[in-house]
């Protein structure tokens, strides 16, 4: 009985301790600082971009230390809804599994683009495992009511400038036999419901690829091609490809890698269809 007992308490501590390293490789690079702007740039010069969906929006990459250098230009917001310099991560949900999103990425990449004059404010709303279903309904998941919160961060982007676009990422809870036939149907729902609440009906909105590497391939390509078709029936959207990017691990989320090419081309697709 002794022994059961010390192997018991061992098997313990060592999930304990695997647990505990685990959640510091993830939080490793995290920023310790939060760093203000001393004076908030000009709302008329300032173009804002909600970031929604679920965990690869939310963000599972790791974050590293080119991820969390502040640029004048580009900002996000605390949980207070004060405007702050943008440093990876930016989700203010689910702190135990945050990590790297393409936010920061995109950013980066439309500024190259647009008038030097012009900051960018990127703000977020996806919460991990939500499908799309729950979104519409204004469900309560992992204590965040969606839409709710949506409008919440809607109100505070009209605060701070424009709200220029949506970079929406989700469906890979939809990815079922049942869910997969009212997609279409739901992303039309939704982004109706996402522009009548921002008051600008073309407004636009660049979804992203699940990702190509599921152990539910079947699933995750039929859900891929209601998003590839979307643009056809919506001509203020458009999409990303993501097929050639990997996972961190798990055949489910982006690697770090991944998301920061997502924001690139999360940029490249709006400057692209909707930039002038």
């Amino acid at each position: 009985m002794k022994k059961i007992i010390f192997y018991l308490l061992l098997t313990c501590t060592t999930v304990h301790f695997a647990l505990a390293q685990d959640e510091a490789n993830r939080t490793m690079y995290f920023p310790l600082h939060k760093s203000y702007p001393k004076k908030n740039p000009s709302p008329k010069n300032t173009w804002v971009f909600i970031l929604a969906g679920q965990s690869n929006m939310a963000g599972r990459g790791m974050v590293e230390p080119e991820d969390t250098i502040p640029n004048k230009r580009i900002f996000s917001i605390d949980d207070r809804g004060k405007l702050i310099y943008a440093k990876e991560p930016l989700n203010l949900f689910e702190p135990s599994y945050v990590g790297l999103d393409c936010g920061l990425s995109f950013a980066r990449s439309l500024i190259k683009n647009i008038p030097s004059r012009v900051n960018i404010v990127v703000i977020h709303a996806a919460v991990g495992g939500s499908n799309i279903k729950q979104w519409i309904d204004d469900s309560t998941h992992r204590n965040v009511k969606l839409m709710s919160n949506f409008k919440e961060k809607v109100a505070i982007a009209q605060q701070y400038g424009t709200i220029k676009g949506i970079l929406w990422h989700q469906g890979e809870s939809d990815a079922t036999d049942k869910r997969i036939p009212l997609y279409n149907q739901h992303l039309q729902l939704l982004f109706n419901a996402f522009r009548k609440c921002i008051g600008d009906d073309q407004l636009p909105i660049v979804l992203g690829e699940l990702g190509a590497f599921s152990k539910q391939p079947a699933a995750f390509e039929a859900i891929n091609t209601i998003i590839r078709n979307y643009p056809k029936q919506d001509p203020r959207s458009s999409f990303i490809y993501t097929s050639d990017l990997q996972h961190k691990g798990d055949s489910l989320h982006f690697n770090a890698a991944g998301q920061r090419t997502m924001g690139e081309r999360y940029a490249k697709a709006f400057t692209e269809k909707f930039l002038y």
